[in-house]
């Protein structure tokens, strides 16, 4: 990063970090400047974690104004921002906006549709995250309805179902109500004949091409006007499996002459010949495709608000037609656009990461090389970080990008202060990551004098929390990087100033004022026995190391800030090293 794009982002984040102070009259969060940061600033994305740290120091200044200072501060260098927080109305803000017409509702129900064909990756998230946040905002009530009904092409994962509610769960969330789509076969059944008794579907045997030059030239399929008694019993047939895949269907009369082809009278229900992995459903063969189950179960659930994606417009006016012939009215809906995951190598796609498992290039959803919900969590980020962040976004119907390092920013900020500090000395990277360079590695060097035990802080900010007790033997490692040019000194964290004489470490007992004033480095460093090998798992491949002895200590689920290299969760002991999961730095 150039000197003029780092000045570039400190003043975009010295902006962005009074307005959000003033806006919400407490301490600006990193995290949620350095989300509109890069949504605004593209050309920012690419320099990832140097953008946060960067911002992160910008914004302990502003926190150290008084609002007087920020306001002077706001309307010195962006006079237009402080004439729009002036400008708002009074009243409780909210990260998201007023869904359409909420007062009109005795209560907002909302819901969460998932396909369960495998677990969430990081984009599924949005929506749980957003449809919480309003089911709190207005006291409101959220469904979680499995839309499994494609038994063929998006085929169910029987552990989806279990996985994406432990998604919802670590999200912070608790459904109102959970269904399975598939559980609710006769009810679909129920409302295509009532649908058939109104005139409104009709079952048609022309195959895929026939029906679409017909739609496409605007002319009716010849089976449009058959009478209510045959398509009634065609679609009994239907629904007893006499007919094979792609033999008939039962079609949603329209307008056959619409302006928009793609509505001209859509397939409700289809035969598909392979059985359902739940066995409560296997033996079904006719199954409604998704804009008609999903208009059904939205008004029989009582949903009133509807979050979808922009490029599902059309799925709202097919089921409108639905609608009109039961005379139903229709939910309020926000359309939004898509929203992409930078630092990730692997697509941000179920059957794209599946593959990959399959393949054996994944060791599994929980990799952390996957793009999953399962994968942050394994590496043990909170799932608030991941809410703040995916709320930030708002609703636009333009498609936006999350960058990591906002999610980051937002672990940081929920867990650093109540996360214990350790040392780990790095030594290579794993080979199965071979573009990877071997930039670190662990180096022994005797020491002779000081103390036989080092004691630093348990955490830099809390003297009340104690110390870790260290004990330093004839030895330590450091990394390579670390060893001074003989005849320099320096401090090693938690022990003291040391000279090196191109052999060995020697004690110097000086004071701290060497690191102060003399700019003596302060490295990191574990004993050379007593250590404990750790292998820490990150998105660009598997780290090896030795932490300091009291890591034994720790347990699953443990999060610990190593030294100068980051956040990491303590996953497992192995036979021969510790496993930990790399979070961020």
């Amino acid at each position: 990063m150039d000197e003029d794009l780092r000045k570039r982002i400190r003043r975009e984040a010295e902006e962005n970090a009074l307005f959000n102070a003033l806006k919400h009259g407490s301490d600006a969060q990193t995290g949620a400047i350095l989300g509109p940061l890069m949504g605004e600033n593209p050309e920012f994305r690419e320099h990832g974690d140097e953008v946060a740290a960067v911002v992160a120091p910008v914004v302990d200044e502003v926190n150290g104004l008084d609002e007087a200072e920020k306001r002077a501060r706001l309307e010195e260098i962006a006079p237009e921002r402080l004439e729009e927080l002036e400008a708002e109305d009074e009243g409780e803000e909210h990260p998201l906006p007023d869904l359409p017409n909420a007062e009109d509702y005795e209560e907002v129900r909302m819901r969460c549709a998932p396909n369960p064909n495998g677990p969430w990756h990081i984009g599924h998230g949005r929506m749980p995250a957003v449809i919480g946040t309003y089911k709190e905002r207005y006291d409101g009530w959220m469904l979680v309805r499995f839309d499994d009904t494609d038994p063929e092409t998006k085929r169910p994962d029987l552990k989806a179902y279990d996985a994406i509610l432990e998604d919802v769960d670590y999200l912070g969330f608790e459904p109102d109500k959970v269904v399975k789509a598939s559980s609710r076969m006769e009810t679909y059944y129920e409302h295509a004949r009532e649908l058939i008794d109104l005139g409104g579907a009709y079952t048609c045997s022309c195959s895929g091409e026939e029906f679409s030059e017909l739609k496409n030239a605007g002319e009716p399929c010849p089976h449009r006007e058959k009478d209510v008694d045959t398509v009634r019993e065609e679609f009994e047939a239907m629904v007893d499996g006499e007919y094979s895949s792609g033999e008939m269907v039962l079609r949603v009369k329209t307008d056959i002459e619409h302006k928009n082809p793609a509505l001209r009278d859509f397939v409700a229900f289809r035969m598909v010949d392979t059985p359902h992995p739940r066995e409560e459903a296997a033996e079904y063969r006719c199954w409604p495709m998704l804009d008609f189950q999903s208009g059904i179960d939205d008004h029989l659930l009582g949903i009133t608000h509807i979050i979808r994606g922009i490029d599902l417009q059309d799925s709202a006016k097919r089921q409108q037609f639905v609608y009109d012939y039961f005379d139903w009215e229709y939910p309020e809906v926000v359309h939004w656009g898509h929203v992409q995951v930078d630092a990730y190598d692997v697509k941000m796609s179920t059957s794209t990461i599946k593959e990959k498992i399959d393949a054996g290039e994944l060791d599994g959803w929980d990799d952390p090389r996957a793009p999953t919900l399962q994968s942050v969590r394994r590496r043990g980020i909170r799932g608030q970080a991941i809410v703040d962040a995916m709320v930030e976004l708002g609703t636009s119907t333009s498609d936006v990008d999350l960058a990591m390092s906002s999610i980051y920013a937002n672990n940081r900020d929920l867990v650093d202060e109540e996360t214990p500090r350790a040392f780990l000395v790095r030594d290579g990277f794993d080979a199965r990551d071979p573009e990877a360079e071997t930039t670190f590695e662990a180096v022994e060097v005797p020491l002779e004098g000081g103390p036989d035990a080092a004691h630093p802080p348990v955490h830099p900010n809390h003297e009340e929390r104690g110390t870790r007790d260290i004990p330093v033997g004839d030895a330590v490692l450091v990394e390579s990087r670390d060893v001074p040019a003989e005849g320099e000194r320096v401090w090693l964290k938690g022990y003291g100033p040391v000279r090196y004489d191109g052999e060995r470490f020697v004690y110097t007992d000086e004071d701290i004022d060497v690191v102060r004033e003399e700019g003596v480095d302060v490295v990191h460093w574990v004993p050379a026995e007593n250590n404990v090998p750790v292998r820490m798992r990150r998105m660009e491949g598997d780290v090896h190391g030795y932490a300091e002895p009291g890591y034994a200590a720790y347990e699953p689920d443990d999060l610990v800030q190593f030294v100068r290299v980051g956040f990491a969760r303590y996953d497992r002991e192995a036979a021969d090293e510790t496993v930990a999961y790399y979070a961020h730095p």
